[in-house]
């Protein structure tokens, strides 16, 4: 059994911090472990100021994990910490590594993922591993910053007698060259940096102060200062951790206004790494006094939307037609995967027309989260609809091997057995994905826009008979079976239905 589960069609992020940004030769030689595994490779900055690149990758969690792992070991042989200079704090060769939920998987599982991860790095580097976010054991290590006090220089002799600064894996004992490194599972975040008029230290440092939370500032800021020599500028160098709870032109604002208090004037900005779009469209909002503006007056999205950019409804079209046509494939699994994404897109739209609503500004940040979480949950479904329907040609594939000799039997065997377990894994994955579709469209229901209950009730009917659906799919693949594996999906999907057909009853009952 592999170390890592490999999941298909699930998606996390990771964006490692190297302690090299001056040698590229490097850092392609670290961007090509972290793709070793299979991972996409999405954005790589290297920032020779503060001798520091950030790499941003992603993919299945099997190979992400796999590729974090070896670029740890590239960097250990790579970079010398005894002999690293730079502006940005740091503790070891590779730095910190985040691992970031993006489409099917939760929180909790990038934790579970963060931490087989640091126990690897331990074991195979013997790298002392901290958890930082919302994999920390310890609650001040949630915070990077509290790792990172004394830095490299200072760790390196604090941890041998400082209990509180001991590791969570590996020696008591800094890695000679290469240090520690800080390993979590985080929410997605935006790093933002903004330019001032100034070479002035000082005055950057006083504005972080002021802008950071710790410090009284904004709300999911984090904030420090630095002089850049090579501009001959000083930089307020900030990570939103909650950009809809703290968008960038509200950190962009404080940092103008606390700059100005010091003679100094706020430039320029830059954002390092990828930004989601609806970061962006917020300041366009903000900036321009937009009136009723939503995502869909964006031409991008609309293209995407109407299946010009190779998705969207046409995409949507073309599998409705596949499904009427004289084949088995897609059929009733790709139905309800399809029905099921269908249901998470009713309730991003009662979500996103709550927060847009000034008199349910109460619950805007939990709507914003259920629309981000119900945004995931629509682009699996629509992922699984098609996977569905490869799957179940993979099981006829199988049943069509050569069977002459009993060497062929055992081969073609072996491959239906396999065949036949993806097939039932897929809409097993298309259940669980509509059930918890089924749990926010209940909330909704509850605390969202009164005028839009028909539309999250509408959405829970359908994601029910998406989870019917799927589950009449898998019955059908392990039909007479009886080993542990069908005997768990037997369980878990009757406690689904079970749980989904409570929230329905109550959905009626709120409609009645």
């Amino acid at each position: 059994m592999p170390m890592f589960m490999n999941k298909p069609a699930i998606v996390v992020e990771s964006v490692p911090n190297f302690s090299e940004g001056r040698r590229k030769d490097v850092v392609d030689a670290l961007a090509a472990a972290l793709t070793s595994a299979g991972a996409r490779l999405l954005d790589v900055e290297m920032d020779a100021a503060h001798n520091r690149s950030v790499l941003s990758i992603a993919g299945d969690p099997d190979a992400v994990a796999r590729g974090v792992i070896e670029a740890v070991g590239a960097a250990a042989e790579r970079i010398d910490l005894r002999e690293h200079r730079g502006e940005h704090p740091r503790i070891g060769a590779t730095d910190v590594v985040p691992f970031i939920p993006i489409a099917g998987l939760t929180i909790e599982e990038c934790v579970a993922l963060s931490v087989r991860v640091a126990e690897a790095i331990a074991e195979r580097w013997g790298i002392p591993v901290y958890l930082y976010e919302q994999s920390a054991r310890v609650p001040a290590r949630q915070d990077l910053a509290y790792i990172r006090k004394g830095e490299f220089e200072g760790l390196r002799g604090e941890v041998r007698t400082n209990p509180e600064r001991k590791p969570d894996y590996g020696p008591s004992e800094l890695h000679p060259s290469a240090g520690a490194t800080v390993v979590g599972a985080r929410f997605p975040l935006i790093a933002y940096n903004v330019y001032l008029d100034t070479p002035k230290v000082q005055v950057a440092q006083a504005v972080a102060r002021a802008v950071r939370h710790s410090s009284g500032g904004l709300r999911y800021v984090k904030a420090l200062g630095f002089e850049i020599q090579q501009r001959n500028q000083a930089q307020v160098s900030m990570n939103l951790t909650n950009f809809d709870g703290t968008p960038i032109f509200r950190a962009f604002d404080m940092v103008a206004r606390e700059a100005a208090r010091h003679g100094a004037r706020a430039v320029s900005s830059e954002i390092v790494g990828l930004v989601p779009q609806r970061a962006l469209d917020a300041c366009a909002e903000h900036y321009l006094q937009l009136e009723s503006f939503t995502p869909r007056q964006v031409l991008e999205n609309r293209l995407e939307e109407a299946g010009a950019l190779g998705g969207g409804s046409a995409a949507s079209e073309e599998l409705i037609d596949r499904i009427a046509s004289a084949t088995p494939a897609p059929g009733g699994g790709s139905a309800a995967a399809l029905a099921g994404a269908l249901a998470a897109a009713l309730g991003e739209m009662v979500s996103r027309l709550t927060a847009g609503n000034k008199k349910f500004g109460d619950v805007e940040p939990r709507m914003r989260e259920l629309a981000e979480q119900l945004r995931a949950s629509r682009v699996l479904m629509r992922s699984l609809a098609d996977e569905d329907a490869r799957a179940y040609d993979a099981v006829v594939a199988a049943r069509r091997l050569p069977k002459a000799t009993a060497e062929e039997t055992r081969a073609r065997d072996t491959a239906i057995a396999a065949a036949t377990r993806r097939a039932t894994e897929v809409p097993l994955r298309t259940a669980r994905a509509a059930a918890e579709t089924i749990s926010c469209l209940e909330e909704l229901a509850t605390r969202g826009n009164p005028n839009l209950i028909s539309d999250a009730a509408t959405g829970c009917q359908i994601a029910f008979a998406a989870l019917k659906g799927a589950v009449y799919n898998v019955r059908i693949n392990i039909a007479g079976s009886s080993d542990a594996f069908a005997d768990a999906c037997r369980r878990e999907l009757a406690a689904l239905v079970e749980t989904a057909a409570e929230s329905l009853r109550r959905i009626d009952a709120l409609t009645s």
